[in-house]
């Protein structure tokens, strides 16, 4: 079954990546903003380093996300979008790894894995149609809300889990239902690592059994989210290309060299860059808001000319 698993993972990103080339194909070799797919050192030092981490168990959407709007290289309302289709082809790759290395029932990581896709299809298809503020709004909101938990985690307020390696009964119809909502949440910008590490140890789980969780969870529900965002035109060819391209080799020295870091210290600089890029964009969202609902009271109607 785990080998069923990971050829059905490989004809899911071989098919997304064929989608995606020939969507780019058909656009001239362009993006939706007419920008090329060579991305320049930024790109690519910004993949290297947010997929470096997020392989150590940091996550790689919120800081890829406050990188972004710090330099200002994608516009906020395709930011959700660009981390999806760029950070795919690493999170398929952390996927090949851990799930070969570290065991956990079968039943219930297909079924997890399930629940996610669902999510994220449903998830891509609300957000593809948002405006630019109800996109900042919801990134801000998620951000925030991914700063909680890994403050949680942080001060240690998080059961540290149990033994099991499967899920039965009522536990796996929360463990669906909760893994479900986190792939719709994806596609807003919200990783899904640190809420599903709390998810799996909460329900009893080793908390090493959630990493091939979440990352098959991530790994099969990116592509088909990607898709989407890519079909709709909402996201960066550019910054996508250089997530990948930097991301890739980033995965493969954090598993299989480095394997682990004293993080703590930058779990806490994430925890305070997440909630100043929240701020930010919940901030510009409503001062966005204001202005819209400023312009029409400012255009005289027929009857004042």
């Amino acid at each position: 079954m785990k080998s069923a698993l990971l050829v059905a993972l490989g004809v899911l990103t071989a098919s997304y990546i064929v989608v995606w080339v020939r969507s780019v194909q058909r656009a001239g070799g362009r993006g939706p903003a007419g920008e090329g797919p060579r991305p320049g050192g930024r790109h690519l030092l910004i993949g290297f380093v947010t997929n470096f981490l997020d392989t150590l168990g940091i996550g790689s959407f919120a800081t890829t996300t406050s990188i972004f709007r710090f330099l200002r290289l994608v516009p906020d309302e395709w930011i959700p979008g660009t981390l999806n289709v760029g950070h795919t082809t690493p999170s398929v790759t952390q996927a090949f790894i851990y799930i070969v290395i570290v065991s956990v029932a079968m039943p219930t990581l297909a079924s997890m894995i399930a629940a996610a896709v669902a999510g994220a299809w449903l998830g891509a298809g609300v957000v593809c149609r948002w405006s630019r503020s109800r996109v900042q709004l919801g990134m801000g909101s998620a951000l925030l809300a991914a700063a909680g938990l890994m403050l949680m985690s942080q001060l240690g307020l998080v059961p540290v889990g149990g033994t099991a390696l499967a899920l039965s009964g009522e536990r796996l119809a929360i463990g669906v239902a909760v893994n479900f909502v986190l792939g719709a949440l994806m596609t807003l910008g919200i990783g899904l690592y640190a809420p599903c590490m709390i998810l799996v140890c909460l329900l009893g789980m080793d908390p090493k059994a959630a990493f091939p969780i979440m990352m098959g969870s991530c790994a099969f529900l990116m592509p088909v989210g990607s898709m989407r965002f890519i079909r709709e035109g909402r996201y960066s060819l550019t910054a996508s290309v250089g997530l990948a391209l930097g991301g890739i080799p980033a995965v493969l020295l954090a598993a299989y060299v480095v394997r682990s870091l004293p993080l703590g210290a930058v779990r806490w600089l994430v925890i305070v860059v997440v909630v100043y890029t929240a701020s930010s964009l919940l901030r510009t969202a409503q001062r966005e808001r204001r202005l819209a609902a400023a312009v029409p009271a400012a255009v005289p109607g027929p009857e004042a000319a």
